[in-house]
């Protein structure tokens, strides 16, 4: 199907195109100079210590998981609103998930309350999603991760250059992670970064990437050396120098996309803040955001209705979307259900409105008119 307005549009042009032709030219297209200057410039965007290129944000988290020490038995508190990559990531390491609710219909951020509560002497880490790019409560968590001697591992996937009372976000924790797939802030296709300040999991980071190999085979080329050893169980979890270079094109873009979905969303909140049958969560949010997404929240509803309204847009040629049906409902996950009413109802309830910076007001100001007009006749 076709549609007038888009979910997402990418934010490429022939800047993408020509960082393809450059590392095509040089002959060398596996992990190389521009993964290197891709690591560099993403730590310095962030202020961060230490950054590693990955083929994409999962491999991110399950080598946090393992730079952490978790081992097999032991349990991690997890969202279940979030993509199930983050628990996913869990089971890699066999270890035990456990899910915590949300902090309200307005916060769609873990809720802090429900991690201390669900603390146990087997728990080891928390594994937070800043949904949306918008920032967990950082500042409750890490009082509770030192207060119970656990690791915080933040999945920053929505939120490059999204902040927490002046400090970005997957720096404040142990371990951030970050996605750079087709439909994020910054996309190469596919691709992750792992972010760290301890120079010792950058150093094991390094290893376990390249099969617990000393050496790449861009230090042999260059002659740093000339053989290697292999010294951990290591992963084949390296980015390429191709999908480096659109990286690298993706961050010069990356502060003016920012600024430009900042405005769209005030946009959409301008239109919609009368609308009495809805919640636009983090309405009220101060802190800078990449504003991954535009999320709204159906009032007194039922998924079906939730589902007749996105069809009713689509009708209308606007694309919408589910973020995220809940992983703690997943039949993979049915044996460590837990009861999380909030994330219930929003798994059920919430509609993802289209979200770009290629997005025009006028398109919103059109969006929010067939919205009004769906919830007035139905």
């Amino acid at each position: 199907m076709t549609y007038k307005i888009p979910l997402f549009d990418l934010n490429f042009n022939d800047k993408e195109e020509l960082a393809v032709i450059e590392v095509l030219k040089s002959k060398w297209i596996s992990a190389g100079p521009k993964t290197l200057e891709f690591e560099d410039k993403f730590k310095r965007l962030l202020n961060a210590d230490y950054a590693v290129s990955m083929v994409n944000c999962t491999v991110s988290l399950h080598l946090a998981l393992k730079l952490a020490g978790i081992m097999p038995t032991d349990e991690i508190i997890v969202p279940s609103l979030t993509f199930v990559a983050t628990v996913n990531s869990v089971r890699y390491v066999n270890a035990i998930p456990v899910f915590a609710d949300i902090k309200s219909y307005n916060d769609l951020t873990i809720d802090p309350e429900d991690i201390e509560a669900k603390i146990t002497n087997k728990t080891r880490a928390v594994v937070v999603m800043h949904y949306g790019g918008f920032s967990c409560d950082m500042e409750r968590i890490m009082t509770i991760a030192k207060k119970f001697d656990i690791k915080v591992i933040e999945d920053a996937c929505h939120g490059p250059l999204s902040e927490y009372r002046g400090k970005k976000l997957g720096t404040i924790g142990d371990i951030g992670c970050f996605s750079f797939f087709s439909n994020k802030n910054i996309s190469t296709g596919e691709g992750g970064m792992l972010v760290t300040n301890n120079p010792e999991y950058y150093e094991k980071a390094k290893l376990l990437r390249s099969h617990g190999m000393t050496s790449m085979s861009y230090d042999r080329a260059k002659g740093h050396s000339t053989e290697y050893d292999v010294i951990d169980l290591g992963y084949n979890y390296r980015m390429d120098d191709i999908h480096a270079a659109i990286g690298l094109a993706q961050l010069d873009k990356i502060e003016e996309d920012l600024h430009k979905r900042a405005e769209i969303r005030q946009a959409y909140i301008d239109k919609l803040q009368g609308i009495d049958d809805i919640i636009i969560p983090f309405k009220n949010n101060k802190e800078f955001s990449s504003n991954y997404i535009f999320p709204i929240i159906l009032k007194d509803s039922t998924y079906i209705k939730r589902d007749h309204l996105r069809e009713k847009l689509a009708e209308a040629g606007i694309q919408t979307s589910v973020h995220y049906p809940a992983v703690h409902r997943f039949s993979i996950y049915k044996d460590f259900y837990s009861e999380l009413p909030k994330t219930d109802y929003v798994k059920d309830c919430i509609v993802t409105l289209p979200m770009y910076s290629k997005l025009d007001k006028e398109s919103v100001q059109y969006i929010g008119k067939i919205l009004k007009k769906i919830l007035e006749n139905d």
